[in-house]
């Protein structure tokens, strides 16, 4: 239940990253809530309560769901791929060595990097004042 109120207290934060595991328990306590406020409001005869609480927890459900693809190496756009979202919401996130790595100011991913421009720009070079990275 923790993880359903953590993904409900961040509903506009669309930045960050959200584990398999609060991705998942999300979705587990938003089906079952889901499941006994229709029963009830159908009981009672009012299904309108039903849409109501549909309505409340969709941009949670959207914000938790990027977050997701996040975690796993993707932009957000990924999750309006109908089937793909769903096989990349049940990957392994990202580890922390690949979420620490950094890009240069060119956009080259170092990690993967092994020579042309960043080569280049990186190599020691001599002027008048001694060595430098240029």
């Amino acid at each position: 239940m923790n993880w359903y109120i953590k993904a409900l207290r961040q509903y506009g934060d669309f930045n960050g990253r959200a584990t398999r595991q609060e991705y998942w328990m999300f979705v587990l306590f938003n089906i079952l809530i889901s499941f006994v406020v229709g029963f009830i409001c159908g009981f009672i005869g009012v299904p309108e309560l039903a849409n109501l609480y549909s309505l409340a927890v969709l941009v949670p459900s959207i914000a938790v769901g990027v977050r997701r693809m996040h975690d796993v190496g993707k932009s957000g756009w990924f999750l309006l791929i109908p089937i793909y979202n769903l096989i990349l919401s049940g990957n392994r996130g990202r580890k922390r060595r690949e979420r620490i790595r950094t890009r240069t100011r060119f956009g080259i991913n170092r990690a993967r990097q092994k020579g042309g421009w960043y080569r280049i720009l990186h190599t020691p070079t001599w002027n008048a004042g001694g060595f430098h990275r240029g």
